[in-house]
């Protein structure tokens, strides 16, 4: 019933709403959108790292990202690794540990996380094309050490996403979102306002097949297997193996 979405609305960061208010100088709305911080020095060290850094290819690109992207953010750990035209939101509220390696083309953004929201473990592997958001103000991010996220998958932050050591996400996942209100037929349903059932939480040791989808307020415990393609919208319990759409047990590992 509407009484209980509302205990979990959320307020997203509006995108277009940030970048085209009246009321602040294009500057301000670029520093607060992209930066994080209305600076002078935190904008030009911000400027200067990604645009010199960012898109340099070979080694020469490979050595300046390792040495001034870790700069830019709140903690991060020895030997982080940064592939070319890395986009980063808010870098000063993200924390990544030692070991982790960024391919190519990433987005991390940060907007919606608080102080410790947007945590990456150690030694995650990010692969080409991945894009993991904090969307809104109850969005934090975190995944844990030794996780591999694979190519063009999406983590999108709403109500939380919280993934333990040794997850495997193969190549074009989706996880988390959120859910728009639609009672109303009068007003655009992007207006209506934004909740979420929760976060989704992934245990220690879970493999998600390619392209599968695990909606928000979705537990899977520890050692569970996801079938590719399949859309999560349950719990799935511990060492259970799901597939299908909507998700459904298979069998169990032995």
């Amino acid at each position: 019933m509407e009484t209980a979405i509302d205990t979990r609305a959320v307020h997203k960061q509006a995108a277009i709403g940030d970048v085209s208010a009246s009321g602040s100088s294009a500057l301000a709305k670029y520093q607060d959108f992209f930066v994080g911080g209305r600076g002078l020095w935190s904008l030009a060290r911000y400027e200067l790292f990604t645009m010199v850094a960012g898109p340099m290819p070979g080694a020469p690109g490979y050595v300046l990202r390792k040495m001034l992207f870790a700069r830019l953010l709140e903690q991060a750990g020895a030997g982080v690794q940064w592939g070319r035209n890395v986009s980063l939101r808010h870098p000063g509220k993200m924390r990544i540990g030692p070991g982790t390696a960024i391919d190519d083309h990433c987005l991390l953004d940060a907007r919606g996380a608080g102080p410790g929201g947007f945590q990456i473990g150690c030694e995650v592997l990010i692969a080409r094309g991945c894009l993991i958001q904090s969307k809104t103000d109850a969005g934090f991010i975190e995944i844990g050490d030794g996780c591999s996220i694979g190519g063009q998958s999406t983590l999108s932050s709403a109500g939380g996403i919280r993934l333990g050591s040794h997850v495997m996400l193969a190549g074009q996942c989706y996880v988390g979102g959120g859910r728009y209100h639609t009672e109303r037929t009068g007003e655009p349903m992007m207006k209506q306002g934004l909740y979420s059932k929760g976060p989704v939480e992934i245990g220690d040791d879970v493999w998600v097949g390619a392209g599968a989808r695990i909606l928000d307020g979705v537990r899977i415990e520890q050692g569970a297997v996801v079938g590719a393609g399949a859309v999560v919208t349950k719990a799935v319990p511990a060492y259970t193996i799901v597939a299908g759409v909507p998700a459904r047990p298979v069998g169990e590992r032995s």
